[in-house]
């Protein structure tokens, strides 16, 4: 009777990991949601928009974007941490709720790494330390001998606390002994309104939000943040190459899902990914707003989530920033 009972568990296990996998094979069966953890028209909104049709072309399923900003993203990153794990609920993640502000905030009600699973880093950018023409510099090394003559007096904008437009600030500030006084806005679009409107000096922004306004004419860009020059502004130095030797700020946005979300679920959406960041078309989308595509695999993208939250606990203890 044991021995029975044993091999009617098995065929039931067995009956239940066939059906699971079924299920994953026939997945998606429904429009994927994509959370962005930012309000409309910020670089990672735009990037999710970007990539919800191609991948809806991939997975024969429509994707819808729905911004659930608050919190410095965090409302969005928490919403999805705890979503069902059936691959419905995504979100368009970055450098700054994922990385930066588990070190940075008391609490973020989520765990990156046990709590959301990575499908695939998509894009990579720099982001452009830029000033308002009423600044009187022309470069970095003036910036900095004007802000250390005129210290508390350049503010700088960024789209919210602990995100990398708040940190690169920061870290500027360490390496280079000036007080630049931050002041956090509702995500990126509304610091570049201000930075026009001369009420703050100064901004390291996102290069697709900064683009538009360098072609303009209407700020003057200083650097990127990069370790490399970007090509779509292949004249502007480096902040290493202007005397910030080993400075280096490059967000990502990657798509992660919640946590035990079928590992044949996250393959699929993987693939699907990689497939879309092969594509010349894609490519070209994403060199016009100012970012290189990635598309690895959910676990060179852990790997890079991991690397990322050690390196930044230890910037922001260096820096003597303290949680929120």
């Amino acid at each position: 009777m044991v021995v029975l009972r044993r091999w009617a568990q098995l065929g039931a296990l067995c009956l239940a990991l066939g059906s699971a996998c079924a299920w994953s094979q026939s997945y998606p069966q429904q429009a994927i949601k994509f959370v962005v953890p930012y309000g409309a028209g910020s670089a990672t909104d735009l990037l999710a928009r970007r990539v919800a049709a191609p991948l809806s072309a991939v997975l024969g399923q429509g994707v819808v974007v729905e911004n659930r900003a608050g919190a410095n993203a965090i409302l969005g990153a928490s919403y999805v941490a705890k979503a069902a794990p059936d691959g419905y609920t995504l979100l368009m993640s970055s450098l700054g709720p994922h990385t930066i502000s588990p070190s940075l905030l008391k609490s973020v009600g989520f765990d990156p790494l046990a709590d959301l699973a990575p499908i695939s880093n998509v894009t990579f950018n720099a982001l452009v330390l830029m000033v308002n023409p009423t600044v009187p510099a022309r470069s970095v090394s003036e910036l900095i001998n004007y802000a250390k003559a005129n210290p508390g007096k350049l503010n700088f904008g960024s789209s919210g606390v602990s995100g990398t437009t708040h940190l690169s600030g920061e870290v500027f500030n360490t390496m280079t002994g000036t007080k630049l006084v931050h002041v956090a806005f509702r995500g990126g679009p509304p610091a570049i309104g201000a930075l026009l409107a001369g009420d703050i000096q100064m901004m390291f922004a996102n290069i697709s939000d900064a683009l538009p306004q360098i072609r303009g004419n209407k700020v003057r860009p200083l650097a990127v943040t990069s370790t490399k020059r970007v090509p779509q502004l292949p004249d502007l130095p480096t902040l290493a190459e202007s005397g910030l030797s080993g400075y280096d700020v490059g967000p990502w946005n990657g798509l992660v899902a919640p946590a035990k979300t079928p590992p044949e679920i996250i393959g699929k959406l993987a693939e699907a990914v990689q497939r879309i960041t092969r594509e010349q078309a894609f490519r070209d989308k994403m060199f016009e707003v100012g970012s290189s595509t990635i598309g690895d695999s959910p676990e060179q993208f852990r790997n890079t989530i991991r690397h990322d939250i050690t390196r930044w606990a230890k910037i922001i203890q260096d820096a003597g920033i303290k949680p929120e």
